[in-house]
């Protein structure tokens, strides 16, 4: 059985004056380490929480985020990630929904702090909070089954869905990847990727039980990512296919010293084949590894690894083959399996499957049956195992790594007067993978100008939610006999020439 407890203290037993985590001009050694989550479990205690309740935090990368990411759950709480870019009103949601009672944050957080019993200030009010609290040990009384994490998604009806992601299944993932893409004792990771997405956090864990020191960048910034490989001699990264493009053009108009780069990853969209090219040409030593999973999976389910040799391969295309530990299985409506190069959903089992959905018993059984996660994705599997994406049974776009329900956006859009009909959905785009893309039909007698709505959007959701352009058209939108909108009709257009209908 194994908990984030065991990671931190072995981590600390084997090498405790190795450098754990470096944060601009701070770092820590993995007994320092060590000690601040016994201490940040200590305050924690004395606040008055107990076994399984939840601690928010809300804050960039940074050595205190990766503190409260491992202790929190190691103390035998339930740590609950919030995304920076959401608004407001869904980071209450996210709040009221796990009913979380104290939130870290490096910012004000204005009326979220009427959502929990206690806001603790990152990095004064949290420093002066740990120094006056009496060391606890980690990991007392912690089963492998109990819940470590609650990672909200955006929600198809409008609200997030908080997935319960357990010791067992965050662990596991740690595993498989270590198996997939193995880590060394002098890996320099730069934890490039916000640490509030699994992607970004769950290398973390790997990287502790490695003993491999994290480099912390608070906000991603290309030159300074790339300032960062050069100081510190950094040898793996992963982010999103954006924040790729951007250090490549970056490494290529102004070149650092790059040449100790082993591993770049990426994930949350596939990635156009010319940025592979462009991301190789800057970083030739590098071996580029795509991955691909949903926050539902702990997060990854499989690996390309040497993605820089497949470029004029077909292989190219695919997201790779499922990672040591999962099966996936391509499967029809009925739970059929499909024979090799035929499309269905795509379907997976392993340790690392959540346990469901925070209160949302419905929506569970419908992607959770029989202990398999169906992802929504629609793709086939070649006879060597490799996996390829072909479109999306969701109604949900993928954009910079973000998940975006089609279905939030259009409540948002249906709150307009002036809106009759609204129809989202995801079109090509060369920087963030797919961009928002609205259809609305206005109301008899209103005009409506798309900047206006836009701007409309703007107030009410997170600005990467908000539709990048909006087609105004008198006619009804298509539907199908039923009366639901034919929203392939309207991306068509988009998708011209496309090889797949998902980027």
């Amino acid at each position: 059985m194994q908990t984030f407890a065991d990671p931190i203290k072995y981590a600390s037993r084997m090498a405790p004056t190795k450098t754990a985590v470096i944060d601009g001009p701070e770092s820590i050694s993995y007994a320092q380490l060590h000690r601040r989550c016994r201490l940040l479990a200590g305050a924690l205690q004395e606040l008055g929480l107990e076994k399984g309740d939840r601690v928010a935090i809300l804050a960039n990368n940074g050595q205190r985020y990766i503190e409260t990411y491992v202790g929190v759950p190691a103390a035998g709480l339930v740590v609950v990630p919030l995304n920076t870019r959401h608004a407001v009103k869904e980071l209450k949601y996210a709040l009221e929904d796990s009913q979380t009672k104290v939130l870290l944050s490096d910012r004000d957080p204005g009326e979220l702090a009427e959502c929990v019993d206690h806001v603790i200030m990152i990095p004064d009010a949290y420093d002066t909070m740990l120094n006056a609290a009496v060391e606890i040990e980690l990991g007392i009384n912690l089963e492998e089954s109990d819940l470590a994490g609650l990672f909200y998604t955006g929600g198809t009806t409008g609200k997030s869905k908080g997935v319960m992601l357990s010791h067992r299944n965050l662990i596991a993932n740690t595993f498989h990847w270590l198996v997939s893409v193995p880590k060394k004792e002098d890996d320099i990771v730069l934890v490039m990727a916000p640490l509030f997405h699994a992607a970004g956090s769950g290398g973390v864990i790997a990287n502790i039980w490695t003993l491999g020191t994290h480099v912390t960048l608070a906000v991603f910034d290309p030159k300074t990512a790339l300032d960062l490989i050069a100081q510190h001699g950094i040898t793996d990264s992963l982010g999103v296919p954006t924040m790729l493009a951007a250090i490549a053009e970056e490494q290529l108009i102004r070149p650092r010293k790059i040449d100790t780069l082993r591993t770049l990853a990426h994930g949350g969209s596939p990635i156009a084949t010319e940025i592979l090219r462009r991301t190789h040409s800057a970083f030739p030593g590098a071996e580029l590894v795509e991955v691909y999973g949903a926050t539902e999976l702990s997060p990854l389910c499989t690996v390309l690894n040497n993605e820089q040799n497949l470029i004029n391969s077909p292989l190219a295309r695919s997201c790779g083959r499922p990672t040591v530990g999962n099966e996936i299985d391509i499967l029809d409506p009925s739970g059929h399996t499909l024979l090799s190069g035929e499309i269905g959903e795509v379907v997976v089992r392993g340790a690392n499957v959540m346990q469901g959905y925070w209160n949302k018993p419905e929506q569970t059984a419908a992607v959770l049956k029989d202990g398999a996660y169906w992802t929504g994705d629609l793709g086939y599997m070649d006879d060597q195992g490799y996996v390829f994406l072909v479109d999306r049974s969701k109604d949900m776009i993928v954009t910079g790594g973000e998940n975006v329900y089609c279905t939030e956006v259009e409540e948002v859009l249906y709150q307009h007067p002036a809106i009759l009909e609204a129809a989202v959905f995801g079109v090509p785009d060369d920087k963030w993978g797919e961009a928002v893309w609205a259809v609305i039909v206005p109301r008899e007698g209103n005009e409506t100008e798309s900047a206006q709505i836009i701007e409309f959007c703007r107030e009410r959701i997170a600005s990467y939610k908000v539709p990048k352009g909006i087609d105004v058209q008198l006619d009804p939108l298509p539907k199908s006999g039923p009366g639901k909108v034919l929203k392939r009709e309207l991306r068509a257009p988009h998708w011209e020439g496309q090889e797949r209908s998902v980027n």
